[in-house]
């Protein structure tokens, strides 16, 4: 009998779903955009802020063909049923974190994968919701950009079986990036 996708383990995760970085694909940008669609058409009233991040939304560096979306809502309806319901019924799974939601779609428990999603959502403050800054300081820093893939390339051989271990193997850059797009908004003032 096939697992559903909230009872695999990490290792069956890992395994299931490797690291792969590819080529960046203009296209990710309106594979977003349609998706963004379907979402607002589905809770558009609970949102405050809806944003295409992670290494998708930054042209021309290698990425996970993942699209990875934040949005932002109102802290009273976060764990909201209606957000719940209204995601599950776009085909997303839901997944409770401690302070925010993660809903993932086009992964299968077999291993297949679709077009895949990340939704990331969250009342405002999140930390979350510094995948932003970090975008947007790349967007316009390309030589950062560059650095990031860089270090994402080495990541990707070295984690390729360990999600984790290459969302936390790049934590440190992220965070500095994210203090110097902030100490760069703070000099421009």
């Amino acid at each position: 009998m096939k697992k559903a996708l909230e009872d695999l383990t990490k290792e069956e995760w890992d395994n299931l779903f490797p690291i792969e970085l590819v080529d960046h694909d203009p296209h990710w940008k309106l594979i977003y955009e349609a998706e963004e669609r379907r979402i607002i058409d589905q809770i558009g009233d609970k949102i405050i802020k809806i944003e295409h991040v992670g290494s998708t939304s930054i042209p021309a560096i290698k990425a996970k063909s993942y699209i990875d979306i934040s949005i932002e809502l109102r802290k009273e309806y976060l764990f909201s049923e209606d957000i719940i319901s209204g995601l599950i019924n776009l085909d997303y799974s839901f997944f409770r974190q401690a302070d925010y939601m993660i809903f993932v779609k086009g992964y299968n428990p077999s291993g297949k994968k679709e077009q895949i999603y990340h939704i990331h959502a969250c009342p405002p403050g999140h930390e979350i919701l510094h995948q932003i800054t970090f975008r947007d300081f790349l967007i316009t820093n390309c030589e950062r950009a560059r650095e990031y893939e860089r270090l994402k390339t080495e990541l990707a051989s070295k984690y390729k079986h360990d999600r984790t271990g290459y969302r936390k193997a790049k934590s440190r850059f992220i965070a500095e990036t994210i203090r110097m797009a902030q100490e760069n908004t703070r000099t421009q003032y």
